[in-house]
């Protein structure tokens, strides 16, 4: 096999990049195919105004001109200038089962990092902190919830022969009504409430921007001191807003306010995916699209499970049991709604606090997702 790993710019090459999915995991039961127009946007160096403060090289492996293997190259100097380092970041990597195909990928992303002056490789990273992140390593029996990565099992073997090692690992619990629910939650969630004059309110779709900006101000404030963590710009928190408008439940998004004032939210969304999933399979090419609208159209009643998001609490709130409030209250409102699930992701292993609350509502970690680490 010669392989020959190329840079690529055009749309073209950009399609063949994406539309390696299919050939990747032909014959996968829990892979749930994307919307090429989705991903063509998420890779758009114009329209995704990440890469306004980025620079991304993309490179596709070819076997006798078939792709065989992709990697983005990422440098986000947002990153590098909050944490005044010099971290570079891969993404997108995909690879057949073949170590060769891996070695010369990540060559070719290694040296572009090299080239920029970047000393370490982070990832996977799709392509920052913000998006989809980490590389599945347990819980490979379930499709993934929306906005969370999936692989095959043997991507961990490629990654770590290219001299990769773990760097941290990323819990996604599985909430159930029945097992979530528990009288010491309600007393504690209702006993704060009413000690400390907290109200809970739902999204007020009327207000869109005020509301994305809340929530804009609250997550660049409560998780600063989070590992990884670097602030949503503006422009990025808009892009984000305007794709999830389509598909959020405003009865699930919620804040939590004193005194009138926001102190904390949580943001939780439908997992379309179980709608992708159970509709016609979606095959590649631009023109998927309507049958992409017609899975989740259709399918909407196969629905049951929400993706618990975000959810967090400004710093000088905390310890005042807002957080239990909010994580009644989501159960609450979601019961209502039919969301019989929640999936709770992703939450850093050594967030206690996070994953002792997933431990107290009986939650089950289902899956983990890894971030590895080379020194170039």
């Amino acid at each position: 096999m010669a392989i020959n790993v190329r840079q690529i710019s055009s749309l073209k090459d950009k399609k063949k990049f994406i539309q390696l999915l299919w050939d990747i995991y032909r014959g996968d039961p829990n892979w749930v195919a994307p919307l090429m127009m989705d991903r063509l946007k998420l890779i758009d160096e114009k329209k995704n105004p990440f890469y306004h403060h980025a620079e991304v090289a993309w490179f596709i492996a070819e076997d006798e001109e078939k792709p065989v293997g992709r990697i983005a190259a990422i440098v986000n100097h947002n990153h590098n200038t909050f944490y005044n380092d010099r971290v570079g970041f891969f993404g997108f990597f995909e690879s057949y089962h073949d170590q060769p195909i891996a070695d010369a990928l990540f060559n070719a992303a290694e040296n572009f990092l090299r080239r920029k002056g970047m000393t370490t490789s982070r990832g996977p990273e799709n392509p920052s902190i913000n998006d989809e992140v980490g590389l599945l390593v347990e819980g490979f029996d379930r499709p993934p919830v929306m906005l969370m990565t999936y692989n095959p099992k043997y991507y961990s073997e490629l990654i770590e022969k290219a001299g990769y090692r773990k760097e941290k690992d990323l819990y996604a619990w599985l909430l159930s009504q029945e097992g979530a629910h528990s009288a010491k939650l309600e007393r504690v969630a209702k006993a704060m409430q009413s000690r400390n004059k907290i109200t809970v309110r739902s999204f007020d779709k009327k207000h869109f921007a005020r509301e994305v900006e809340i929530i804009k101000r609250i997550y660049n404030a409560a998780w600063e001191k989070n590992w990884g963590f670097v602030p949503f710009t503006d422009a990025e928190m808009d892009f984000l807003a305007a794709d999830l408008k389509q598909i959020f439940d405003p009865d699930i998004v919620l804040f939590a306010e004193m005194n009138g004032e926001p102190v904390g939210f949580g943001l939780s969304l439908p997992d379309i995916n179980q709608a992708f999933h159970a509709g016609p399979k979606i095959p590649p090419g631009l023109m998927n699209l309507p049958i992409g609208v017609f899975n989740l159209l259709t399918e909407k009643k196969s629905i049951d499970t929400a993706r618990i998001l975000v959810l967090g609490v400004l710093k000088e709130f905390r310890g005042r049991g807002i957080d239990a409030l909010l994580y009644w209250e989501t159960m609450e409102r979601a019961k209502k709604k039919g969301y019989n699930f929640g999936e709770a992701s992703w939450v850093l292993e050594d967030n206690k606090p996070m994953n002792r609350a997933a431990q107290m509502m009986n939650g089950e970690k289902y899956k983990t997702y890894r971030v590895y680490e080379k020194t170039l």
